[in-house]
């Protein structure tokens, strides 16, 4: 199967995986994301995703090659951001959190098109606002999240995930 779907048990080994190729690529200087081997994102990440129920997958040719955590927490950080739709209800807000994809499926539109599920889900669940972060050093993200209509609502300095000194680009758009 193809497509996104819920996770499942048999999923986290591949997703804690996909974190650690992404971190592995960080410390050699290939990438830029801003995480720290051993504080975020960890299995146990992966893991309290999947026990929440809020954790998703993008299976391709029968491997996980996205991963990503979609519900309404608004991390307490948000509460900093200047965000273009500030009145809007946080019962219609969904929230993007730790999107990874596989190093071996860059370049596959695999990042696309789990945001365009998400966006999906989101109107599905009757939430026309969406928002996300990234760190400002992930420059592929911005890239990326720019292109799908994402609009940077601001910046905001902070400890985040146990990562000190992030710079945290907030990330919004209302779906018509």
């Amino acid at each position: 199967m193809n497509g996104v779907r819920k996770a499942v048990l048999e999923d986290i080994p591949q997703v804690a995986a996909i974190y650690d190729h992404i971190l592995s690529q960080e410390e050699r200087g290939e990438a830029a994301v801003g995480w720290i081997r051993g504080v975020y994102p960890t299995r146990q990440t992966a893991l309290d995703a999947l026990e929440a129920g809020t954790l998703f997958v993008l299976e391709r040719e029968g491997s996980v090659a996205a991963a990503a955590k979609i519900d309404q927490n608004q991390v307490p950080e948000y509460a900093n951001a200047p965000w273009r739709y500030p009145d809007v209800p946080p019962e219609q807000v969904m929230v993007l959190h730790t999107l990874v994809v596989d190093p071996a499926f860059s370049g596959q539109g695999c990042g696309r098109e789990f945001v365009r599920f998400y966006e999906e889900y989101a109107m599905a669940h009757g939430c026309p606002c969406l928002r996300m972060d990234t760190n400002a050093k992930n420059a592929a993200a911005r890239r990326l999240y720019a292109r799908l209509g994402y609009w940077e609502s601001g910046i905001v300095p902070c400890d985040f995930n146990g990562i000190p000194g992030v710079q945290l680009v907030c990330l919004e758009k209302k779906l018509g």
